[in-house]
Order: C-alpha cells, then sequence, then structure tokens
C-alpha cells in the first residue's frame, strides 16, 4: 500500500516531518501555514509525549529573553542559530501560544511557564493548531528516508511508501528513549552521508564518589548556591543559586541539570562542587548566628545544637566533617572548631565523578554535525529537500527554556523552508 502519490507541478508541496515533539509540530504549523501539503509521522502513539514531562510536567516552554541573551544561553554552536532566533523569538513563540489559547507566566530566571502549570495544555495546543491546519498524522515507524539522484523523494513507514518534496527530520537525541528519542534519526541522516557528532549527556544529574550524598540521599535543599572549582587549574567553571537534591548516586535538582553542560572532560578528581548552605549570610554574620545558637545550647551536646541551623538529615553529615565530637559540650567548642564550622556551612565539598546514562538526561549533547546544514534554512548541504529540527543538531543550551526555543524556532525555520518547491 502506498500512502500518497508523486506530486505533480500543479499540486501543493509534499512536506513528510519524521518526529511528533516540539521541534516536529512547530515545523508542520509554518509548512501548512507556507501552503504545504504536510505529513507529520511519529512512531508512538501520540505526539509531545517528551513535552508531557518536562519541567516536571509544567513545561518550560521558553526564556522571556532576547537575540543576544539567548545565544548567550548556547554552549554549542551559538552562532549557528542566530538565523532561527531571529525567525521566531521568544517574543514571537509566547505571542503564538497566547494566541492557541494557553496564558503564560514568567517566573525567575525569565522562565516561561503556562499559567496552568500544565505542560498538556502547551501539547494540546500544538496538536490542535496542527489540526486546525489541516496537519496529517501518521503513527508508525519511519525506516528510512528515500532519494533518487541526491534529492528526497519520500519515506518509508512500516514498510509503505510515503512520497514528499521535502523531509524535515525532527527525531530528537537519546535522551528519555520512551518517549521515542532512540537515536533512530542519527542512523537515517548517516545512511545519507550525514556526519554525528559525538553523542554525550547534557543536563543530566551528577555522580559523586562522596558517601555523604548517599548519607543524604533525598535531601532537597532550597536558596542555597553552588560552585564548580575545576582543581586542575582552581577555576570556577559554574556557580547559581537555587535547588537541588542528594540521591543515592551524587547530585541532582536545576542547579546540578544546569552546572552538568559546563562541565566538559568529566572524570574522577578533576571537578568539585562547593554548597554554600546560607547564601544569605557573609562570613561575619554567619558566625554571629552560630555564636548566638551556642549561647542559646551552651549546656547542650554539640549534635543537639544544630537543628536550629540545618536540616536534619544533614547533621550528622556536618558534624563528621567538622571533626567536632558530637558528645562535646557547646560551650566547649574553641574558636577553630566554630571556624571549620563555619567553612563547611559556606563550602559543604562535593567530589563530582561523572554523569548518569544519557537516557537520563534531559538533553543529548552532540548531534548531525552544523556545517553540513544551512542555518539560514536549516535545509541539508548534502540532500536536496532534506530539512533538520530540533535536539537532532548539534546545538544544546543550559535549562531555563533555551533547549525548547531551539526546538520551536529551528522547527519554525525548516517548515517555512520546506514547504518551498525551489
Amino acid at each position: 500500500m502506498t500512502y500518497t502519490t508523486k506530486t505533480s507541478n500543479m499540486e501543493k508541496t509534499k512536506v513528510v516531518i519524521i518526529g511528533g515533539g516540539a521541534a516536529g509540530m512547530m515545523a508542520a504549523i509554518y509548512a501548512s501555514d507556507g501552503g504545504a501539503d504536510v505529513t507529520l509521522v511519529e512512531k508512538g502513539n501520540a505526539c509531545g509525549r517528551k513535552l508531557r514531562i518536562t519541567g516536571k510536567g509544567r513545561c518550560n516552554v521558553t526564556n522571556d529573553s532576547n537575540l543576544q541573551e539567548l545565544l548567550q544561553n548556547i554552549p554549542t554552536n551559538p552562532r549557528f542559530l542566530y538565523g532561527a532566533f531571529s525567525f521566531l523569538s521568544s517574543e514571537e513563540l509566547q505571542i503564538f501560544f497566547e494566541n492557541e489559547g494557553v496564558p503564560l507566566k514568567v517566573e525567575r530566571g525569565k522562565r516561561v511557564f503556562p499559567v496552568s502549570d500544565k505542560a498538556e495544555d502547551i501539547v494540546k495546543a500544538l496538536v490542535g493548531a496542527c489540526r486546525k491546519r489541516g496537519v496529517k498524522f501518521l503513527f508508525g515507524k519511519c525506516e528510512r528516508i528515500l532519494t533518487e539522484s541526491g534529492s528526497v523523494k519520500g519515506v518509508s513507514v512500516d514498510g509503505d511508501t510515503v512520497f514528499a518534496d521535502s523531509v524535515i527530520l525532527a527525531t530528537g537525541g537519546l535522551s528519555y528513549p520512551r518517549t521515542g528519542s532512540d537515536g533512530d534519526g542519527f542512523r537515517m541522516a548517516k545512511e545519507l552521508g550525514h556526519s554525528v557528532t559525538e553523542l554525550k549527556p547534557s543536563l543530566v544529574p551528577i555522580v559523586s564518589r562522596s558517601k555523604i550524598c548517599a548519607r543524604m540521599q533525598g535531601l532537597s535543599l532550597k536558596n542555597v548556591s553552588m560552585s564548580v572549582i575545576d582543581k586542575r587549574n582552581g577555576k570556577t567553571v559554574y556557580e547559581d543559586f537555587g535547588e537541588m537534591m542528594f540521591t543515592h548516586f551524587g547530585i541532582t535538582g536545576p542547579m546540578v541539570l544546569s552546572a552538568s553542560a559546563h562541565l566538559s572532560d568529566i572524570c574522577e578528581g578533576r571537578y568539585e562542587a562547593r554548597i554554600n548552605l546560607k547564601p544569605a549570610l557573609d562570613e561575619k554574620t554567619l558566625d554571629a548566628r552560630l555564636l548566638s545558637d551556642f549561647s542559646k545550647y551552651g549546656n547542650k551536646d554539640f549534635v543537639n545544637s544544630l537543628d536550629d541551623l540545618l536540616p536534619k538529615k544533614m547533621i550528622p553529615v556536618i558534624i563528621k566533617l567538622s571533626g567536632i565530637y558530637e558528645r562535646k559540650k557547646v560551650n566547649s567548642i574553641t574558636r577553630e572548631e566554630r571556624a571549620r564550622l563555619l567553612s563547611l556551612i559556606r563550602e559543604l565539598p562535593v567530589s563530582l565523578d561523572g554523569f548518569r546514562p544519557i537516557n537520563e538526561a534531559i538533553i543529548t549533547k552532540g548531534g548531525i554535525n552544523v556545517k553540513e546544514i544551512d542555518p539560514k534554512t536549516m535545509s541539508s548541504k548534502l540532500v536536496s529537500g532534506l530539512y533538520f529540527a530540533g535536539e537532532i543538531i548539534d546545538v544544546d543550551a543550559y535549562t531555563g527554556g533555551f533547549n525548547l526555543q531551539i526546538a520551536f524556532s529551528t522547527g519554525a525555520l525548516a517548515g517555512s523552508n520546506a514547504c518551498c518547491k525551489c
């Protein structure tokens, strides 16, 4: 069986999009607006599966930043995205969703979320926008892209052929494979002669050999600051303020995921996180706070004097690291011991020794080599009629809505160009 017939000069441009995520659906919308006959192929049973779980189900849809601010948050190939971000800015993306009936709000760090805090509303808006434009949804596995004499001719889906003038590859990376991002797109691109840079996890939990993490497993910290030091040269490679959590393998949480994007060539012993548990207090103020608490609990054992200052689960860890005997009377603690305690509270050290597997990462670092893609159109430089959008491209960003902006912007640019017969 064949789903469609070949295109004559009088017919609309036939565009097939492989991948029903953020990039794929936005590409479908723009290609349809450009007058194309659009078919979106999704191998799962629903579109937007990864979108539904982003931002803990809230969907940090973009960041309320201008062009330069967006580019500053792209560590990999930022200049390549200049055209895409110029084509669909954060402001324009927000207007799009507002017009589709999804009110948005801006939170700390310019992060943009739906007012409802429901990622499902973003997915429904995208699917609805596609349906309004007559986009056809085809649920099945795309096995390969068909070409003839260096030009796209269609795709093979579950053994059947869908003819096309243009194909947009928007299959995502390798992160969250249960949502469909299992590397199929990289395979299909390689079959057509494209090269793929090394694939690594990005925005991923960090493994630590420090035993204190497992001892504090499940403890979440809010309003703390963290700096990451490269011990080879003593330089600070990352600093942030926010939330994190200790786990059986190490640390995770928003700050940690962002930090992971800055840690090139991570290996045991190279990087160390230093967590300031009381960043609102400078050293002098924190010391005064300790003296006040010690005065309050002067006749008690040291182990019973920290409840006002630290989370209960952290107290045994801090005590052991301080070297102060837990049953020592508080009024017997020396100035030197208090200084060690103060230092721990301001710079709790955690070794950073590796990343969790790529299937636990939010984003895949690496992808289709950008030298093989025209940044003005997202078209392949090797195969006529082939386009790329989203995470499959070798671009990635820090947390805060920037990666979804990449998906939407590259999808829009690819869609708007794929609909043209040229």
